[in-house]
């Protein structure tokens, strides 16, 4: 029973490590301990595609690498990053920063009044 009790607790203790990827520039390792479904072999096939094709514009391009199927691109899409930017979820808009112009500094009036 012990046995079963640290097995189970060892997979949510996985998935909570696990994080979003760069398909894009992650090794095959990283590609394939992030996303579910993608053991290292697919992990290699991926890293062996983009060198030879190019990189990936759109999560769905994964799916051009042979043994990736639609299904496994959707399980993973909230973890598939294409750029270094921050994962954004699918039908939201990312809100540009905000710009903070600079304050005027007031010019000092110099007095040419003899001290």
């Amino acid at each position: 029973m012990k046995k079963l009790l640290l097995l189970v607790l060892s997979l949510f203790a996985f998935s909570a490590i696990a994080a979003p990827v760069n398909v894009n520039t992650a090794d095959a390792k990283t590609i394939s301990d992030a996303l579910s479904g993608i053991g290292l072999k697919k992990a290699e096939a991926i890293v062996k595609y983009r060198t030879e094709k190019g990189l990936f514009k759109t999560a769905d391009d994964l799916t051009n690498v042979k043994g990736i199927g639609k299904k496994t691109v959707e399980k993973n899409k909230k973890d598939i990053l294409l750029d270094d930017a921050s994962a954004v979820e699918p039908g939201t808009v990312a809100e540009p920063k905000a710009v903070v112009e600079p304050k005027a500094v007031p010019e000092t009036k110099k007095d040419n009044k003899p001290k």
